[in-house]
């Protein structure tokens, strides 16, 4: 399972993955995880414990390919902070799971010094059968420009990765900075379950 996990993260189109992060900010991956392995992350989230080793896997193969565009967009803020090409494991993965019911403020992500600038969201609950309402929203603040809102299409099963704090835009004058947050709308009923991969809890 593990192989076959990871083969399926690696035969990803990660160019264009790579593309979409930087023109938007975003990207949805659709279809990575099969149904069982969404329940049994649901279960987790509702029954904790130790998390299966394929958690860690995906995690890991996550991060091999997020790290180049990650230590990319340092570069081009002008910054020296490089993270490593793999993952340090010295310890179970620790994914955060947002329950039915629980909205999330906006919030700008991690502000540590060694913080990953990406971030990536599961959705384990079926839109619009399991909950109403839920939406990730992720907001962006370009200079001397107002406030751009964009809502997230997920499906159940998608992997939602965003960026976190801050990211590098491609102007006419070169790279400026775009501060970023994110959060989710308020469940207006039924059953919204997702997992939050952070990336920096595991280096």
């Amino acid at each position: 399972m593990l192989d076959a996990l990871r083969a399926r993260v690696a035969g990803l189109d990660w160019a264009d993955i790579a593309a979409q992060l930087d023109a938007e900010g975003w990207a949805v991956l659709p279809g990575l995880l099969h149904t069982a392995q969404v329940e049994a992350l649901a279960a987790m989230c509702e029954r904790p414990g130790p998390w299966p080793g394929w958690v860690g896997a995906l995690q890991a193969a996550l991060y091999a390919q997020l790290v180049p565009i990650a230590n990319a967009w340092h570069a081009r803020l002008g910054r020296s902070l490089r993270h490593p090409a793999a993952l340090v494991r010295g310890e179970e993965p620790r994914p955060h799971c947002l329950r039915a019911g629980e909205d999330l403020p906006l919030q700008h992500g991690s502000e540590a010094p060694q913080a990953f600038p990406l971030q990536a969201g599961i959705l384990l609950s079926t839109p619009g059968e399991d909950f109403t309402g839920g939406a990730l929203v992720l907001i962006e603040q370009r200079p001397r420009m107002q406030s751009r809102p964009t809502v997230l299409p997920l499906r159940r099963s998608d992997i939602a990765l965003f960026a976190v704090a801050e990211r590098p835009h491609a102007g006419t004058r070169g790279d400026y900075t775009v501060q970023l947050r994110h959060g989710i709308a308020r469940v207006r009923s039924g059953r919204r379950l997702a997992l939050v991969l952070r990336f920096e809890e595991a280096i």
